[in-house]
């Protein structure tokens, strides 16, 4: 069954991980997917380890079920070549720093007058304004810089990188929505528009409420571990074997009582100094030590069981491993198998949008250098084997 995006075709010229993280959603939901690389070694993330014979799993993550054309922009003939793409896409994506599409002779205002209804997504560090816009930046630049590293990692400790690529993904993922959202008005208005993407700006927008909370107090946000900053208990506790997760949220007063009865420590249910979440984190102090001694005296599953038949959120700490044996993952299918080239399966993670008419699919992996580059240029511009020769022997593609 075709995914919801059917029919909308993408160029992507992204490389790494943001740009490349946008285009793989759509891609998941069923659009067309070209990616554009340099003929000499593509997509600098082709050489990241591990590998799986010569695929890189890294490239392979979120390149799936795109399709690869080579093109070397920086020869006139390869620039004639996107515009003339272009004016058969929908989207194009690009993570270049601002100015360099437009150096070629392919930026926005160009492309857009070849194809007026073209979606025009630009990722960069610092999106295409302000005095940062030139500056090269990468996912622990704008993690930094963005706020959350100081806001990650514990009490006292150095900043922390948290342990995905929160700056990229994060990015990519407002990128995605940027796309939809100009699609959806090119619909009415016929026209499409630019997506300007910062990463910076994904990485603030993401961190609100650490921000709201300095807006509205004053006060500094610190690393609190896995603590929420306003709500009590809601972190990760040590139990005999290992860690769970709770969770109470201030608004559920309720839950505190069947807590403290699950705890055994029924002489904090009444405490006035205890009655809210908010409270509650204003007394962590006193709540830490009777927290971590009442925790340490039952296992995970222990701990997991009684909350749960109380109905309070909890779960255990998981490693990836584990995380990826866990039953709700495989009722969830969010694991799949597609074929490498020798035959032998590759377990890709699945889409997490599940749409119940229209679902979204991950059926293929990632393409090698080129793959489709003859096939894109045939079908999209009808061009023949005898020019496609002609424009690799001038190594434009």
């Amino acid at each position: 069954m075709a995914g919801p995006l059917n029919g909308v075709t993408v160029l992507d010229l992204s490389r790494i991980l943001s740009g490349p993280y946008c285009t793989m959603l759509l891609r998941d939901l069923g659009a067309e997917v070209v990616k554009l690389e340099h003929p000499n070694g593509g997509d600098t993330a082709r050489g990241n380890g591990p590998f799986l014979g010569e695929i890189s799993s890294y490239f392979l993550s979120i390149n799936r079920g795109k399709k690869s054309v080579t093109l070397d922009l920086s020869k006139p003939a390869g620039a004639e070549l996107l515009r003339r793409l272009a004016r058969h896409a929908d989207v194009l994506v690009e993570n270049f720093r601002p100015g360099t599409m437009a150096r070629y002779g392919v930026g926005y205002e160009t492309l857009a007058k070849v194809n007026p209804r073209l979606v025009y997504c630009a990722v960069s560090g610092f999106g295409q304004t302000g005095p940062y816009a030139q500056l090269p930046a990468v996912d622990v630049v704008v993690q930094g810089m963005g706020g959350i590293m100081s806001i990650t990692g514990e009490p006292g400790g150095p900043p922390v990188r948290p342990g995905a690529s929160i700056g990229d993904i994060g990015a990519g993922l407002f990128s995605a929505v940027g796309v939809l959202a100009a699609l959806w008005e090119r619909a009415a208005s016929g026209k499409g528009q630019m997506v300007d993407i910062g990463m910076m700006d994904c990485q603030v927008a993401i961190l609100e409420n650490a921000f709201s909370r300095f807006f509205a107090s004053g006060d500094v946000p610190k690393p609190l571990g896995t603590r929420h900053p306003v709500s009590t208990p809601f972190q990760a506790f040590h139990a005999s074997d290992g860690w769970v997760t709770v969770a109470i949220m201030g608004g559920l007063s309720d839950m505190w009582p069947l807590f403290c009865a699950a705890i055994e420590r029924l002489d904090l249910m009444d405490n006035p100094g205890y009655a809210t979440g908010w409270s509650r984190t204003q007394h962590y102090a006193e709540l830490e030590p009777v927290f971590r001694e009442a925790f340490a005296k039952r296992t995970v599953a222990e701990w997991v069981r009684i909350f749960q038949q109380a109905e309070i959120p909890c779960g255990p700490v998981q490693t990836i491993p584990q995380a990826a044996a866990d039953p709700q993952m495989a009722a969830r299918e969010m694991f799949v198998q597609a074929p490498r080239p020798d035959g032998a399966p590759v377990t890709l993670v699945n889409t997490p949008v599940k749409l119940s008419r229209t679902p979204g699919a991950v059926d293929a992996l990632a393409p090698a250098l080129g793959e489709h580059t003859d096939a894109v240029l045939t079908q999209w511009l009808g061009m023949t084997p005898a020019e496609i020769t002609a424009l690799r022997a001038g190594s434009v593609v």
